[in-house]
C-alpha cells in the first residue's frame, strides 16, 4: 500500500465522526460572510462548450482559487435537479475552458432503500463567499450544507455536512453519482473518459491537438477522491459512488463527507498531487482554517482605509476576480500569473500590460503574487542568444500561453510587444512590500526593456519612439506589419491606426543597415509619456539600488521626452495631445481625440495649461464625460463608435490612467465625480455582475468578456 492510500485508509475510519453543529458556519467568520454574493455566481451549463460559439463568452460566472485550472459554479434556487452538487467542473484544455460536466459530484442520500429526492428540497441557499462557494437546504427531516474551496493550485475541497433536523435517530445511505458532458464534435467528444478507482473516480483525456478548440496530451487527469471507504461503478458516461459504512446520525446529529477534486496536466503532476489530496482528507480542518485566514488576509488588505460598503463590496469583487482568474505553473508558464478572463474562450494565457497592470492591483492584497506575474512575462524576455531574434535583446513578448510554438501553440505572439508599464508595476509592489531584493532581481531586466524601446522602435532617434512589430514570419505584409504594430499599442482598431487615415510602416535598421523591426509612421504620445514615466521610475530605482549614473541618464531621458511631448504633440487649436507624423513632426489631429490624450497627465508631462485644457474636455458631456465616461474616442469624433473595441467603448485601464492624471494636477473634486458616475452607470459594478471587459458608453451596457482582470485590478487600484 502507497504512503497517500494508507493516508487515506487512516482517515476513512474518522473522517466522518459526528462535528460540532456549528463548524461549518464557524469557518467563515463575518468578515467574509459580509460579503457574500458580491458576484453572481449561479449556472448550469447545457452544453460543454461554454456559453455562445459567437462570442466565445462563457456567460455562467465561476470560481476557482490558488492557480488552479479547474473552477466551480452554484445552481440556481429552482434549478431543482442540480441540489446537491456544485456546477462544473468548467477545466483548461491548456489554453481553452470546456464543462466536464452539468456537476460531477452530485450528493444521494437514501434511508431504508428509498431514495431521498433532493430536488424537493426547501429552504435552498447558494451562496459565494471569498474564498469558498456554499450550499444549503432542507430535505426529509435532513439539513444539508456543502462547501467548496481550494487546498492547492490542483485540488478542491468539497465537504458535505449532514444534519438530523427530525430529532430521532437516523441510518441513511450517502454517495455520489454524476455524467460527462461532451462535446458536440470530435475529436473533443471523445477525449474524455469515466474510470472507477479504489476513492472515488477519475477522468482520462485522450490526446488531441486541435490548435484552436481543445489541446490535451494525453496526461491530463480528473480526479475525485473520497475521504472515506466507497465503492464506484461505472456506465458509459455516468458514475454511481457508494459510501461503504451507512452513515449513522444521532438525534440532532451532524456528520461531514469529504473529498477532493483534482485537474493535473502531466503524470508527475498527478504523482505529486497525491500527497496533497491525502494531506488535506487526512485535515480538512487545517486547510479550511488555512483559508479562511488567507482570504480574511485579502479581504482586509482590499477594503482597509474604502470608506463606503458600495466601493467596499467592489473592492472585494475585485479580488475575487482576479483570484478566479489566477493561473499557476503549468506548460510553458513557468510561474503563477492572472489570465485576462477565464470565461472568454481566447484569454487563457498571459499578456505583457494585463500583466503589468493586474500586478498593481494584484500588490494591494497579496504582493508576492503580483511579484510572480511580473516574472512570468520577463521569463520570455528575449536575450542576444536567441535563435530566432537576437535584434530584439531586451524586448518582452505580446503574450505567451501553456503551448509555445515548438509544442504546437497557436496564440503565442511575438509579432509585438506591449506598452511600456512593466517598471510602473515592479515599482508599485515595491512601493507596498518594500522588497529591495525584488528590485534588484528587476531592474537590469527593466533597463533593457526600456533600452530596447529606443534601440528598435525610434525610427528617425530623435528620442520619440513609434509603436511597431518584429521581423518574424507573420509580418510578412506592410498590413501585417501595421496591424501587428497597432496590437503593439494595446489599442488594436483604434482609429489613430487605421490605414485609410494613413498609418502606415517604415523598416528600422542598426547601425550596419540590417532590418531590425518596423515602426508606425507615427510617434504616439501615449508610448512617449509611458516611456518618460518609465524614465523617471527607473531613476527612483537607481537611487535605491546605487547605481548614481544610471539614475542621472534616467532624469535626463525623462526630461527630454517630457519637453517633446509639451512641444511636439500638444495641439493649442484644439487642446489636446495627439499623435504625431514621423514626416512632418505635425499632430495628426484629424483623426479625432481619442483618450491616449489623458496619458501625459498620468505621466506628469503636461505643463499646467496644458492639462487645465485636456481636464476641460475629459469633464465635457460632447467629449469624454458621457454617461458612462471615458470613451476611448471622444464622443465628438466622426470617428466615435460606442459599441466599437477602442473606437468608443470604455475600458477600466484608461479610465483609471484619467483619472490619476486629474488627481495628479489637482483637480481631485472632479476625479471623484467622474468615478462616482463610473461605478453607477456601469452595469452590474455596484451589485452583483461581474466586472466587463469594456462598456458602451452611452448607457454603461457590459460589452465583451466577463470577469475581466484588468479592470479588477485597476478599480481596485483606484481605491487605494
Amino acid at each position: 500500500m502507497s504512503r497517500s492510500v494508507r493516508a487515506v485508509a487512516v482517515l476513512a475510519l474518522g473522517a466522518s465522526c459526528a462535528i460540532p453543529p456549528t463548524a461549518a458556519q464557524a469557518a467563515t467568520p463575518d468578515l467574509l460572510t459580509s460579503y457574500a454574493d458580491v458576484l453572481n455566481l449561479q449556472g448550469v451549463p447545457n452544453t460543454a462548450l461554454p456559453g455562445d460559439p459567437d462570442t466565445d463568452v462563457n456567460p455562467i460566472g465561476v470560481f476557482a482559487d490558488r492557480g488552479a485550472w479547474h473552477a466551480y459554479a452554484l445552481p440556481k434556487v429552482g434549478d431543482t435537479g442540480s441540489y446537491g452538487a456544485f456546477t462544473g467542473p468548467l477545466y483548461v484544455a491548456q489554453e481553452y475552458p470546456w464543462w466536464l460536466s452539468k456537476g460531477i459530484s452530485h450528493l444521494t442520500l437514501s434511508e431504508g432503500g428509498q431514495a431521498i429526492d433532493l430536488s424537493k428540497a426547501t429552504n435552498p441557499v447558494f451562496t459565494s463567499l471569498p474564498g469558498l462557494l456554499r450550499q444549503s437546504f432542507d430535505v426529509d427531516g435532513l439539513r444539508v450544507t456543502m462547501e467548496l474551496r481550494y487546498a492547492s493550485d490542483r485540488t478542491a475541497l468539497v465537504q458535505a455536512f449532514v444534519e438530523d433536523t427530525s430529532g430521532r435517530a437516523r441510518t441513511l445511505a450517502a454517495g455520489w453519482t454524476g455524467s460527462l458532458l461532451r462535446a458536440d464534435d470530435e475529436p473533443m467528444k471523445s477525449a474524455p473518459s469515466l474510470q472507477a478507482t479504489s476513492s472515488g473516480v477519475a477522468v482520462g483525456f485522450a490526446k488531441v491537438r486541435e490548435t484552436w478548440d481543445y489541446l490535451t496530451d494525453g496526461t491530463e487527469k480528473f480526479q475525485v477522491t473520497h475521504a472515506e471507504p466507497v465503492t464506484t461503478s461505472v456506465a458509459g458516461d455516468t458514475y454511481t459512488t457508494s459510501l461503504n459504512a451507512p452513515l449513522a446520525l444521532g438525534p440532532h446529529g451532524r456528520r461531514a463527507l469529504t473529498w477532493t477534486e483534482s485537474f493535473t496536466f502531466t503524470a508527475s503532476d498527478h504523482a505529486s498531487e497525491q500527497s496533497v489530496i491525502a494531506r488535506t482528507l487526512e485535515a480538512p480542518s487545517a486547510v479550511v482554517a488555512d483559508d479562511d485566514r488567507r482570504w480574511r488576509g485579502y479581504v482586509a488588505a482590499a477594503t482597509r482605509g474604502v470608506p463606503d460598503s458600495p466601493d467596499r463590496r467592489l473592492a472585494v469583487k475585485s479580488v475575487e476576480t482576479l483570484i478566479t482568474n489566477w493561473r499557476s505553473a503549468a506548460g510553458a508558464l513557468r510561474h503563477d500569473g492572472v489570465t485576462p478572463s477565464i470565461s472568454n474562450k481566447w484569454f487563457s494565457g498571459l499578456w505583457a500590460w494585463d500583466t503589468w497592470k493586474q500586478a498593481v492591483g494584484t500588490a494591494v492584497f497579496d504582493p508576492s503574487l503580483a511579484e510572480s506575474q511580473i516574472r512570468s512575462m520577463f521569463d520570455y524576455q528575449v536575450t542576444t542568444s536567441d535563435p530566432d531574434r537576437p535584434q530584439d535583446a531586451g524586448m518582452i513578448p505580446d503574450c505567451i500561453f501553456y503551448n509555445d510554438p515548438a509544442h504546437g501553440g497557436g496564440n503565442w505572439n511575438e509579432r509585438n510587444s506591449k506598452p511600456p508599464l512593466a517598471a510602473w508595476a515592479v515599482w508599485e509592489i515595491y512601493q507596498r512590500n518594500g522588497d529591495v531584493g525584488f528590485l534588484h532581481e528587476m531592474y537590469p531586466k527593466l533597463v533593457a526593456y526600456h533600452d530596447w524601446w529606443y534601440r528598435n522602435r525610434d525610427h528617425d532617434h530623435d528620442g520619440l519612439a513609434e509603436y511597431g512589430s518584429t521581423i518574424d514570419p507573420s509580418n510578412a505584409a506592410d498590413e501585417d506589419k501595421r496591424q501587428a504594430a497597432a496590437w503593439e499599442s494595446g489599442m488594436d482598431n483604434a482609429p489613430r491606426f487605421d490605414a485609410a487615415l494613413g498609418a502606415g510602416v517604415v523598416t528600422n535598421t542598426d547601425a550596419a543597415g540590417t532590418p531590425v523591426g518596423y515602426s508606425l509612421t507615427q510617434e504616439s504620445v501615449d508610448l512617449n509619456s509611458y516611456l518618460a514615466a518609465e524614465s523617471s521610475i527607473l531613476a527612483q530605482m537607481a537611487d535605491r539600488l546605487g547605481h548614481p549614473a544610471d539614475a542621472a541618464r534616467f532624469r535626463a531621458s525623462a526630461t527630454a521626452t517630457t519637453t517633446a511631448v509639451q512641444q511636439k504633440m500638444y495641439d493649442p487649436a484644439t487642446g489636446w495631445f495627439y499623435d504625431t507624423s514621423l514626416s512632418t513632426g505635425r499632430p495628426l489631429s484629424d483623426r479625432g481625440r481619442g483618450i491616449e490624450g489623458a496619458i501625459p497627465l498620468w505621466a506628469g508631462v503636461a505643463t499646467k495649461d496644458q492639462a487645465a485644457a485636456v481636464r476641460s474636455k475629459l469633464v465635457a458631456p460632447t467629449e469624454f464625460n458621457t454617461r458612462m465616461p471615458f470613451p476611448t474616442v471622444a464622443a465628438s469624433s466622426p470617428y466615435y463608435q460606442p459599441t466599437g473595441y477602442w473606437r468608443g467603448a470604455v475600458w477600466m485601464d484608461q479610465a483609471y490612467f484619467a483619472l490619476e492624471g486629474l488627481k495628479r494636477y489637482g483637480y481631485t473634486a472632479d476625479a471623484k465625480d467622474l468615478t462616482d458616475k463610473l461605478h453607477a452607470n456601469a452595469a452590474g459594478m455596484l451589485g452583483d455582475g461581474p466586472l466587463m471587459e469594456n462598456y458602451n458608453p452611452t448607457d454603461g451596457a457590459a460589452m465583451n468578456s466577463r470577469g475581466f482582470s484588468w479592470s479588477a485590478a485597476l478599480l481596485l487600484a483606484l481605491e487605494h
